[in-house]
């Protein structure tokens, strides 16, 4: 590690994990938002927005390729530039009368450039700085990280429903929730949203074009051929694939989170859907003030004290309760489409309630992707258990909006509730070593 190298971490730590985590952000939940005001149908919402998990899925088999075409430091200055052109092109097509298949286009060119955006930012974490730091400042990457998800699912669209009273006024609002096309002023609200990210990310690679340190480890893996990268990457998959029990391992990787997958994508349209179809009937501003205060703060809650009571008593000590506090608490859904609550704190503290429990069992699963990566190829290992994950997320997704408008909100709930079994049943199956997490003496 050079010394020019380690120097002054606190000017691209916080902003190359902000810039991290903003994208994600915006695929994922943003953009459900986004289409639910333009009066795209939960359907179509689901399965579309559910296909941008792609990249994250594949990311494992493009990662090698990273390490030897530029440095890392390059990967990061050229995909900030390309997430920047991505939101500019979705800001460009939101006008057209095609603004769906156009919009989409660039979400997934935003979504591949986010993806790589990752690989590239966390191998130059490990470059970057001494070992030493790298300890030090893995809180600092991990608080800008959900900075970024404040932000995204909170600021952003807390701006962009301020700009819709402004530019459409309440009654378009209203009118774009009960399916009918899209007020100017609400098309121009998104505009101006995706423009204003877009801008910023210009910004992020001016910055980190500017501070990011040129270590000397960061070089392109000049030695290795493509047929090299090819062959190694084989027998990584392979050993992979050999680990015991695999089969119940790979079930865990994509059922864990099976009722969840299903439910993320249906609870801002859930939300925002006027009473007359079982809606909540918020504004765009309280969905993003409710997801983006109140829920991050809890989520962030739950997942340190998950963490803290894993490290305690080890992993397997806390397991089950972990997939019943990502589970169970789903069930406030079927409370509010029961009862259509107008009471803004009472919605906020379901809302809260539900993302604690998500924090608190999603660290159950980040900690068993740990347990299953150990050993040889540990970094490659877990970026394919990431990208399961990711698939696990990506198919439930796709059918959830499809369901849920065949059988309406409150039975579309009941049966979230109701496919949170798989879950239970692999997490009392699964292999794990009773140790593992606990400190050792």
């Amino acid at each position: 590690m050079s010394k020019q190298a380690d120097k002054h971490p606190w000017a691209w730590v916080p902003s190359l994990y902000f810039a991290s985590g903003l994208p994600y952000v915006v695929v994922m939940s943003l953009s459900v938002v986004m289409y639910k005001r333009l009066g795209i149908s939960n359907t179509d919402i689901a399965i579309y927005t559910s296909w941008l998990y792609l990249p994250w899925v594949i990311k494992p088999f493009w990662s090698p390729f990273v390490d030897i075409i530029k440095t890392r430091r390059a990967w990061i200055v050229a995909m900030q530039l390309l997430i920047g052109a991505s939101m500019g092109g979705v800001a460009l097509m939101l006008p057209t009368g095609n603004f769906l298949w156009g919009s989409l286009a660039f979400l997934w060119l935003l979504a591949f450039s986010s993806a790589t955006h990752d690989i590239a930012a966390d191998g130059f974490y490990m470059l970057g700085l001494s070992k030493h730091k790298q300890a030090w400042f893995v809180g600092i990457r991990s608080t800008f990280y959900r900075l970024a998800m404040i932000a995204g699912q909170g600021l952003l669209i807390m701006l962009a429903g301020m700009l819709e009273n402004m530019l459409a006024g309440p009654s378009s609002a209203a009118e774009v929730v009960t399916g009918s096309p899209p007020a100017d002023g609400t098309v121009l609200t998104w505009t101006l949203t995706f423009y204003l990210m877009a801008g910023m990310f210009v910004l992020f690679f001016a910055w980190h074009r500017f501070v990011l340190p040129k270590p000397a480890e960061d070089v392109p893996g000049l030695h290795a051929t493509y047929a090299e990268v090819m062959r190694d990457s084989v027998a990584t998959f392979v050993a992979f694939f050999r680990k015991p029990q695999i089969t119940l391992v790979l079930a865990f990787l994509l059922l864990f989170r099976f009722s969840e997958a299903q439910l993320v994508k249906l609870s801002a349209p859930f939300l925002l859907d006027s009473s007359e179809v079982g809606g909540l009937a918020l504004s765009t501003a309280e969905v993003g003030f409710a997801y983006g205060t109140m829920g991050v703060l809890m989520l962030v809650v739950g997942g340190l004290a998950g963490g803290f009571l894993a490290a305690r008593d080890g992993l397997k000590c806390w397991l089950l309760w972990m997939v019943v506090a990502i589970n169970l608490p789903n069930a406030v859904y079927i409370l509010l489409a029961s009862t259509l609550p107008e009471n803004l704190l009472l919605i906020n503290l379901a809302i809260g309630l539900e993302q604690f429990g998500y924090g608190f069992g999603f660290a159950a699963y980040m900690l068993y992707m740990l347990y299953i990566s150990n050993g040889p190829h540990q970094t490659a290992h877990y970026a394919i258990c990431t990208g399961f994950m990711a698939l696990g997320m990506m198919i439930p997704g796709m059918f959830s909006g499809w369901l849920q408008e065949l059988v309406g909100y409150q039975t579309f709930f009941i049966w979230v509730l109701v496919a949170t079994l798989p879950s239970f049943i692999v997490t009392m199956l699964v292999p794990l070593d009773s140790s593992f997490g606990k400190k050792q003496e």
